[in-house]
Protein backbone atom coordinates (compact mmCIF):
# COMPACT_ATOMS: atom_id res chain seq x y z
CA UNK A 1 0.00 0.00 0.00
CA UNK A 2 2.48 2.21 0.82
CA UNK A 3 4.53 1.74 -2.19
CA UNK A 4 1.28 2.38 -4.29
CA UNK A 5 1.30 5.97 -2.72
CA UNK A 6 4.87 6.81 -3.39
CA UNK A 7 4.71 5.56 -6.79
CA UNK A 8 1.22 6.78 -8.21
CA UNK A 9 0.99 10.38 -8.07
CA UNK A 10 -2.98 9.97 -9.37
CA UNK A 11 -3.75 7.37 -6.20
CA UNK A 12 -2.20 10.25 -4.15
CA UNK A 13 -4.71 12.78 -5.38
CA UNK A 14 -7.75 10.72 -4.86
CA UNK A 15 -6.53 9.97 -1.19
CA UNK A 16 -5.84 13.59 -0.56
CA UNK A 17 -8.87 15.16 -1.72
CA UNK A 18 -11.10 12.15 -0.64
CA UNK A 19 -9.99 12.30 2.78
CA UNK A 20 -9.69 15.69 3.23
CA UNK A 21 -12.92 15.99 1.58
CA UNK A 22 -14.69 13.59 4.05
CA UNK A 23 -12.72 15.28 7.28
CA UNK A 24 -14.20 18.92 5.87
CA UNK A 25 -17.99 17.48 5.69
CA UNK A 26 -17.14 15.51 9.17
CA UNK A 27 -16.61 18.78 10.85
CA UNK A 28 -19.62 20.35 9.35
CA UNK A 29 -21.43 17.45 10.50
CA UNK A 30 -20.31 17.59 13.98
CA UNK A 31 -21.10 21.55 14.08
CA UNK A 32 -24.97 20.47 12.81
CA UNK A 33 -25.02 18.38 15.15
CA UNK A 34 -24.46 20.41 18.20
CA UNK A 35 -26.92 23.15 16.28
CA UNK A 36 -29.54 20.23 16.53
CA UNK A 37 -29.69 20.13 12.68
CA UNK A 38 -30.40 16.51 12.72
CA UNK A 39 -31.36 15.74 9.01
CA UNK A 40 -28.34 17.90 7.70
CA UNK A 41 -26.16 16.03 9.81
CA UNK A 42 -27.09 12.89 9.08
CA UNK A 43 -26.46 14.32 5.10
CA UNK A 44 -23.12 14.58 5.98
CA UNK A 45 -22.17 11.69 7.62
CA UNK A 46 -23.38 9.69 4.96
CA UNK A 47 -21.49 11.21 2.50
CA UNK A 48 -18.18 10.75 4.58
CA UNK A 49 -18.83 7.25 4.63
CA UNK A 50 -19.28 7.11 1.08
CA UNK A 51 -16.54 9.03 0.04
CA UNK A 52 -13.97 6.74 2.22
CA UNK A 53 -15.45 3.89 0.02
CA UNK A 54 -13.40 4.50 -3.01
CA UNK A 55 -10.25 6.12 -1.51
CA UNK A 56 -10.31 2.59 0.71
CA UNK A 57 -10.56 0.91 -2.79
CA UNK A 58 -7.95 2.82 -4.13
CA UNK A 59 -5.22 1.74 -1.69
CA UNK A 60 -6.00 -1.71 -1.47
CA UNK A 61 -6.47 -2.65 -4.96
CA UNK A 62 -4.33 0.99 -6.45
CA UNK A 63 -7.19 1.14 -9.12
CA UNK A 64 -7.15 5.06 -9.53
CA UNK A 65 -9.22 4.63 -12.57
CA UNK A 66 -12.44 3.21 -11.07
CA UNK A 67 -11.73 5.03 -7.76
CA UNK A 68 -11.64 8.23 -9.04
CA UNK A 69 -14.36 7.82 -11.50
CA UNK A 70 -16.84 6.70 -8.54
CA UNK A 71 -15.42 9.51 -6.67
CA UNK A 72 -16.38 12.18 -8.50
CA UNK A 73 -19.62 10.96 -9.39
CA UNK A 74 -20.28 10.59 -4.89
CA UNK A 75 -19.02 14.50 -4.87
CA UNK A 76 -21.73 15.87 -7.50
CA UNK A 77 -24.44 13.56 -6.39
CA UNK A 78 -23.75 14.80 -2.81
CA UNK A 79 -23.33 18.38 -3.56
CA UNK A 80 -26.31 18.42 -5.45
CA UNK A 81 -28.19 16.35 -2.32
CA UNK A 82 -26.87 18.83 0.51
CA UNK A 83 -27.90 21.73 -1.53
CA UNK A 84 -31.38 20.36 -2.01
CA UNK A 85 -31.70 19.53 1.24
CA UNK A 86 -29.72 22.44 3.20
CA UNK A 87 -29.62 24.79 0.94
CA UNK A 88 -28.22 27.73 -0.43
CA UNK A 89 -25.33 27.04 2.66
CA UNK A 90 -24.59 23.88 1.42
CA UNK A 91 -24.60 25.52 -2.14
CA UNK A 92 -21.28 27.60 -1.72
CA UNK A 93 -19.27 23.62 -2.20
CA UNK A 94 -21.03 23.67 -5.76
CA UNK A 95 -17.40 25.61 -7.31
CA UNK A 96 -14.90 23.38 -4.96
CA UNK A 97 -16.47 20.33 -6.72
CA UNK A 98 -16.21 21.63 -10.42
CA UNK A 99 -12.59 21.94 -9.72
CA UNK A 100 -11.86 18.87 -7.41
CA UNK A 101 -13.72 16.60 -10.01
CA UNK A 102 -11.18 17.38 -12.90
CA UNK A 103 -8.36 16.02 -10.41
CA UNK A 104 -9.66 12.72 -9.23
CA UNK A 105 -10.41 11.54 -12.96
CA UNK A 106 -9.72 11.91 -16.39
CA UNK A 107 -11.10 15.30 -17.79
CA UNK A 108 -13.83 13.63 -19.82
CA UNK A 109 -16.23 11.80 -17.24
CA UNK A 110 -15.26 15.15 -14.91
CA UNK A 111 -17.05 17.14 -17.36
CA UNK A 112 -19.71 15.33 -17.85
CA UNK A 113 -20.24 14.74 -14.30
CA UNK A 114 -20.03 18.89 -13.81
CA UNK A 115 -22.24 19.62 -16.32
CA UNK A 116 -25.01 17.22 -14.68
CA UNK A 117 -24.68 18.68 -11.43
CA UNK A 118 -24.50 22.10 -12.81
CA UNK A 119 -27.95 21.64 -14.53
CA UNK A 120 -29.29 19.88 -11.05
CA UNK A 121 -28.51 23.03 -9.01
CA UNK A 122 -29.83 25.69 -11.15
CA UNK A 123 -33.24 23.31 -11.22
CA UNK A 124 -33.31 24.66 -7.81
CA UNK A 125 -35.81 27.45 -7.61
CA UNK A 126 -34.86 27.30 -3.96
CA UNK A 127 -31.12 28.02 -3.84
CA UNK A 128 -31.36 31.66 -5.46
CA UNK A 129 -33.10 34.79 -4.53
CA UNK A 130 -33.70 36.13 -8.10
CA UNK A 131 -33.60 35.69 -11.70
CA UNK A 132 -30.21 37.53 -11.68
CA UNK A 133 -28.56 35.03 -9.59
CA UNK A 134 -29.16 32.19 -11.02
CA UNK A 135 -27.70 33.35 -14.03
CA UNK A 136 -24.68 34.76 -12.46
CA UNK A 137 -24.45 31.18 -10.86
CA UNK A 138 -24.66 29.56 -14.25
CA UNK A 139 -22.54 31.56 -16.14
CA UNK A 140 -18.98 31.20 -13.53
CA UNK A 141 -20.02 27.82 -13.30
CA UNK A 142 -19.78 26.73 -16.87
CA UNK A 143 -16.60 29.56 -16.60
CA UNK A 144 -15.27 27.04 -13.56
CA UNK A 145 -15.84 23.79 -15.59
CA UNK A 146 -14.26 25.06 -18.91
CA UNK A 147 -10.92 26.27 -17.49
CA UNK A 148 -10.78 23.56 -15.10
CA UNK A 149 -11.32 21.12 -18.14
CA UNK A 150 -8.87 23.14 -19.75
CA UNK A 151 -6.42 22.91 -17.35
CA UNK A 152 -6.62 19.51 -16.33
CA UNK A 153 -5.82 18.82 -20.56
CA UNK A 154 -2.83 20.35 -20.28
CA UNK A 155 -1.98 18.98 -16.99
CA UNK A 156 -2.38 15.31 -18.25
CA UNK A 157 0.01 15.58 -21.26
CA UNK A 158 2.60 17.84 -19.11
CA UNK A 159 2.34 14.51 -16.87
CA UNK A 160 2.10 12.04 -19.84
CA UNK A 161 5.31 13.60 -20.90
CA UNK A 162 7.49 13.75 -17.64
CA UNK A 163 6.45 10.48 -16.84
CA UNK A 164 7.63 9.03 -20.47
CA UNK A 165 10.82 10.65 -20.21
CA UNK A 166 11.31 9.58 -16.24
CA UNK A 167 11.01 5.96 -17.65
CA UNK A 168 13.07 5.55 -20.69
CA UNK A 169 16.58 5.50 -20.84
CA UNK A 170 17.81 8.54 -23.40
CA UNK A 171 20.30 6.82 -25.14
CA UNK A 172 18.64 3.71 -25.50
CA UNK A 173 14.75 4.28 -25.61
CA UNK A 174 13.95 1.17 -23.29
CA UNK A 175 12.53 1.18 -20.06
CA UNK A 176 15.19 2.76 -17.08
CA UNK A 177 16.12 0.97 -13.67
CA UNK A 178 13.24 2.97 -12.14
CA UNK A 179 11.03 0.90 -14.34
CA UNK A 180 12.46 -2.10 -13.76
CA UNK A 181 12.10 -2.30 -10.04
CA UNK A 182 8.33 -0.81 -10.51
CA UNK A 183 8.65 -4.26 -12.80
CA UNK A 184 10.14 -6.76 -10.50
CA UNK A 185 8.39 -5.65 -7.57
CA UNK A 186 4.97 -6.15 -9.02
CA UNK A 187 6.40 -9.91 -10.72
CA UNK A 188 7.21 -10.61 -6.79
CA UNK A 189 4.18 -10.29 -5.80
CA UNK A 190 2.03 -11.75 -8.78
CA UNK A 191 4.37 -14.69 -8.14
CA UNK A 192 3.38 -14.26 -4.09
CA UNK A 193 -0.38 -13.97 -4.94
CA UNK A 194 0.11 -17.37 -7.68
CA UNK A 195 -0.38 -15.06 -10.49
CA UNK A 196 2.44 -16.01 -12.97
CA UNK A 197 5.78 -17.68 -13.33
CA UNK A 198 8.78 -15.30 -14.00
CA UNK A 199 12.46 -15.50 -14.87
CA UNK A 200 14.85 -12.60 -14.60
CA UNK A 201 18.15 -12.30 -17.16
CA UNK A 202 20.59 -9.90 -16.79
CA UNK A 203 23.08 -9.18 -19.97
CA UNK A 204 26.53 -7.45 -19.52
CA UNK A 205 28.85 -6.62 -22.38
CA UNK A 206 31.91 -9.08 -23.01
CA UNK A 207 35.50 -6.63 -22.61
CA UNK A 208 33.07 -3.37 -23.43
CA UNK A 209 35.53 -0.98 -21.71
CA UNK A 210 37.95 -2.57 -24.36
CA UNK A 211 35.39 -0.84 -27.02
CA UNK A 212 35.56 2.70 -24.82
CA UNK A 213 39.35 2.61 -24.45
CA UNK A 214 39.89 1.86 -27.93
CA UNK A 215 37.30 3.52 -30.35
CA UNK A 216 35.85 6.09 -27.81
CA UNK A 217 32.92 6.65 -25.75
CA UNK A 218 30.85 7.26 -29.10
CA UNK A 219 31.35 3.72 -30.63
CA UNK A 220 30.77 2.43 -26.58
CA UNK A 221 27.32 4.19 -26.62
CA UNK A 222 26.32 3.03 -30.45
CA UNK A 223 27.19 -0.17 -29.00
CA UNK A 224 24.98 0.11 -26.44
CA UNK A 225 21.69 1.08 -28.58
CA UNK A 226 22.79 -1.39 -31.14
CA UNK A 227 22.27 -4.17 -28.58
CA UNK A 228 19.02 -1.91 -27.20
CA UNK A 229 17.91 -2.69 -31.31
CA UNK A 230 18.55 -6.37 -30.93
CA UNK A 231 16.75 -7.19 -27.36
CA UNK A 232 13.68 -5.41 -28.27
CA UNK A 233 13.52 -7.03 -31.76
CA UNK A 234 13.70 -10.87 -29.55
CA UNK A 235 11.36 -9.85 -27.15
CA UNK A 236 8.20 -11.75 -26.94
CA UNK A 237 4.82 -10.46 -26.70
CA UNK A 238 4.80 -10.41 -22.43
CA UNK A 239 8.24 -9.72 -22.22
CA UNK A 240 10.11 -6.62 -21.54
CA UNK A 241 13.73 -5.36 -21.33
CA UNK A 242 15.76 -2.45 -19.00
CA UNK A 243 18.60 -0.55 -18.93
CA UNK A 244 20.15 -1.67 -15.67
CA UNK A 245 23.06 0.98 -16.22
CA UNK A 246 26.40 1.46 -17.93
CA UNK A 247 26.74 -2.16 -20.39
CA UNK A 248 23.81 -3.81 -18.14
CA UNK A 249 20.24 -4.71 -19.50
CA UNK A 250 17.79 -6.29 -17.72
CA UNK A 251 14.93 -9.07 -19.32
CA UNK A 252 11.96 -10.04 -17.32
CA UNK A 253 10.21 -12.80 -19.48
CA UNK A 254 7.38 -14.94 -18.34
CA UNK A 255 8.50 -18.89 -17.77
CA UNK A 256 7.70 -21.72 -16.44
CA UNK A 257 11.03 -23.98 -16.24
CA UNK A 258 14.45 -23.30 -15.74
CA UNK A 259 14.42 -25.13 -19.27
CA UNK A 260 13.04 -22.80 -20.73
CA UNK A 261 14.72 -19.84 -19.24
CA UNK A 262 17.41 -21.49 -20.61
CA UNK A 263 16.17 -21.50 -23.92
CA UNK A 264 15.80 -17.71 -23.91
CA UNK A 265 18.75 -16.88 -22.17
CA UNK A 266 20.51 -18.82 -25.36
CA UNK A 267 18.41 -17.31 -27.99
CA UNK A 268 19.17 -13.52 -26.44
CA UNK A 269 23.09 -14.86 -26.40
CA UNK A 270 23.26 -15.95 -29.78
CA UNK A 271 20.82 -13.07 -31.41
CA UNK A 272 23.42 -10.88 -30.08
CA UNK A 273 26.85 -12.68 -30.69
CA UNK A 274 24.99 -12.58 -34.89
CA UNK A 275 24.30 -9.20 -34.74
CA UNK A 276 26.18 -7.13 -32.99
CA UNK A 277 29.13 -4.95 -34.36
CA UNK A 278 31.91 -2.44 -33.64
CA UNK A 279 34.55 -1.04 -34.86
CA UNK A 280 37.04 -3.45 -33.60
CA UNK A 281 34.56 -6.52 -35.07
CA UNK A 282 32.01 -8.84 -33.08
CA UNK A 283 30.77 -7.79 -29.54
CA UNK A 284 29.15 -10.66 -27.30
CA UNK A 285 27.29 -10.69 -24.32
CA UNK A 286 27.58 -12.99 -21.07
CA UNK A 287 24.48 -13.83 -19.57
CA UNK A 288 22.73 -14.88 -16.25
CA UNK A 289 19.20 -16.15 -15.13
CA UNK A 290 17.20 -16.91 -12.50
CA UNK A 291 13.38 -18.28 -11.80
CA UNK A 292 11.73 -16.38 -9.47
CA UNK A 293 10.89 -18.59 -6.57
CA UNK A 294 9.93 -18.04 -2.82
CA UNK A 295 11.63 -14.63 -2.98
CA UNK A 296 9.99 -11.99 -1.26
CA UNK A 297 12.00 -9.08 -2.57
CA UNK A 298 13.49 -8.22 -6.16
CA UNK A 299 16.63 -7.50 -5.00
CA UNK A 300 16.90 -11.56 -3.70
CA UNK A 301 16.02 -12.39 -6.92
CA UNK A 302 17.99 -10.24 -9.17
CA UNK A 303 20.76 -11.78 -6.59
CA UNK A 304 21.00 -15.13 -7.98
CA UNK A 305 20.76 -13.81 -11.97
CA UNK A 306 23.97 -11.56 -11.16
CA UNK A 307 25.74 -14.62 -9.90
CA UNK A 308 24.63 -16.15 -12.32
CA UNK A 309 26.06 -13.68 -14.80
CA UNK A 310 29.70 -13.67 -12.87
CA UNK A 311 29.89 -17.26 -13.49
CA UNK A 312 28.93 -17.23 -17.44
CA UNK A 313 32.00 -14.31 -17.11
CA UNK A 314 34.06 -16.49 -15.51
CA UNK A 315 33.68 -19.32 -17.73
CA UNK A 316 34.90 -17.31 -20.42
CA UNK A 317 32.28 -14.94 -21.54
CA UNK A 318 29.81 -15.05 -24.46
CA UNK A 319 28.00 -17.65 -22.52
CA UNK A 320 24.81 -17.67 -20.35
CA UNK A 321 24.62 -19.27 -16.86
CA UNK A 322 20.67 -19.82 -15.51
CA UNK A 323 21.00 -20.71 -11.64
CA UNK A 324 19.86 -23.81 -10.36
CA UNK A 325 17.63 -23.86 -7.12
CA UNK A 326 20.53 -25.97 -5.38
CA UNK A 327 22.72 -23.20 -6.03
Amino acid sequence: MISRLKNDSQLRLIVLLGLTTAAAVAVFSVYRLWQGHWSAAAIDLVIVAVLCGPVIHALRTGDTRRSGLVLCVINSIACAAASWVIGPTASQWLYLVLMSNFFITTPAPALVSNIALTIAVLSMPHLFGSPLQTVAVAVTATLSTLFAYLFALRVREDQMKLETMASLDVLTGVPNRRMMERSLTAAVERRLEGEGSFGLVILDLDNFKGVNDTFGHAAGDAAIADLATILKFEMRRNDSVFRFGGEEFVVLVTVSTREELHAITERLRLAVRKGLRGPGGRITVSLGAALLGSEDRWQEWFSLADAALYRAKNLGRDNSVVCDIND
